[in-house]
């Protein structure tokens, strides 16, 4: 199973997409519509933060329904800490969605990526629904991958394909999301669409462990959103015997999604506002999995490893330091540093002559950051974007 490169051409049986302009942003599309000829199974994870916005707490108590008909997505505008006016405008977008499609009104899930506080223009996207219904087609794959988009510089689309049950399945997904990106579903917006007939637990064990290994396992600038959305939808186009939960079929499924999150999450961090490098931090020799991930996760959110990332200095007790902060097991004088296959400590001491390399290695786009712990067989790793002055200037000025 390999990831299709022409991802923005995906075409996913019994499923329509579409993208307009609504003037929710200053330029380009920015109202996505995903429908799906028959039913859903559809499963999300939300964000975890408690001032979560108006469509998060709308699709989430639709969420537990367990199928959905469509996805509304409008960007420019997050219609978070909205009031009660943001709760009735998303109710009102799905109502609209829902009549257009002729589907009852809480199969209709919603997601909005934007600007937090400014109530939105419910007329413009109302209208924007309108463009959307009309636009729908199996081939606007791309246009609603572009209408999500808010600070991205570029839309983020994966495509893999597989078989199951002796039946050609297509998982495409699509997500937005440069800043505001933290472990804890990351911040952002993704959708996968999948022909596939998946029992609910089957499809929700999938999504979860699939977005433990990619999602929540990225950062940018360790912020979580008002409106993070994952979501799945699974429609059976494909005709597959239903995929049960703990079958082999099952396990195959989950590994291919976790191929097509794992690129989209890779590519946020790359496209992290103000990034310029894209850094894996892998952690081997913890006493257990979840201590490795602890640690990987200290070093990825460190502010000072994110600015030692963007410097390019191999500044290896800077990721000793904040491995130390983990709160899990760890004895200095064991671990072993590498910068991208370069060993600058052994043993928590250095190495000589070796720093000079490293720096040469650190000036790639791309680079891996590896601790031994020497403490037992737990691994871990974590995708950590670098903190440049770029990222303050913009955010610095994002309402202005």
């Amino acid at each position: 199973m390999k990831l299709a490169r022409a991802a923005h051409h995906a075409v996913v049986p019994g499923f329509r997409f579409a993208g307009v302009r609504a003037g929710l942003k200053r330029t380009g599309p920015d109202v996505a519509l995903i429908a799906s000829d028959a039913p859903a199974v559809a499963v999300g994870l939300l964000t975890t933060n408690r001032a979560a916005a108006a469509p998060v707490r709308l699709t989430r108590a639709r969420l537990r329904r367990g199928h959905a008909a469509a996805v509304l997505i409008n960007a420019g505008n997050a219609n978070a800490c909205t009031g009660r006016r943001g709760v009735e405008t998303a109710e009102a977008s799905a109502r609209r969605v829902a009549e257009r499609l002729g589907v009852d009104e809480t199969e209709v899930l919603v997601c909005s990526t934007g600007r937090i506080g400014v109530p939105l223009p419910r007329a413009r996207l109302l209208r924007g629904i309108e463009r959307a219904v009309r636009a729908l087609r199996p081939e606007g794959f791309a246009d609603a991958a572009r209408a999500i988009c808010t600070t991205d510089a570029f839309p983020k689309t994966a495509v893999q394909q597989l078989t199951l049950g002796r039946r050609p399945v297509t998982i495409a997904a699509m997500a937005k999301g440069a800043g505001m990106i933290c472990p804890e579903l990351a911040t952002l917006i993704v959708v996968v669409c999948t022909d596939a007939a998946l029992a609910r637990d089957a499809a929700r064990q999938a999504l979860q462990r699939a977005a433990d290994a990619t999602f929540n396992a990225i950062s940018v600038d360790g912020d979580t959103s008002t409106n993070d959305s994952l979501l799945l939808l699974a429609n059976g186009a494909a005709g597959n015997r239903l995929v049960e939960r703990g079958s082999r079929e099952a396990w195959r499924f989950e590994q291919a999604l976790r191929g097509v999150l794992g690129e989209l999450a890779r590519l946020c961090v790359l496209d992290g506002e103000g990034a310029t490098r894209c850094v894996e931090v892998i952690v081997r020799g913890a006493t257990t999995d979840a201590a490795a991930r602890q640690v990987a996760r200290a070093i990825g959110t460190s502010t000072l490893c994110k600015c030692a990332f963007a410097g390019g200095d191999p500044n290896w007790g800077r990721f000793v330091s904040a491995a130390g902060t983990a709160g899990v097991p760890l004895d200095p004088d064991r671990i072993d540093v590498s910068i991208d296959g370069v060993r600058v400590a052994r043993r928590g001491a250095p190495v000589a002559g070796t720093l000079a390399r490293a720096a040469r290695r650190m000036r790639a786009r791309e680079f891996r950051v590896e601790l031994d712990l020497h403490l037992g067989r737990g691994e871990g790793r974590m995708l950590a974007s670098d903190l440049t002055v770029a990222y303050v200037r913009f955010n610095a000025a994002y309402t202005t």
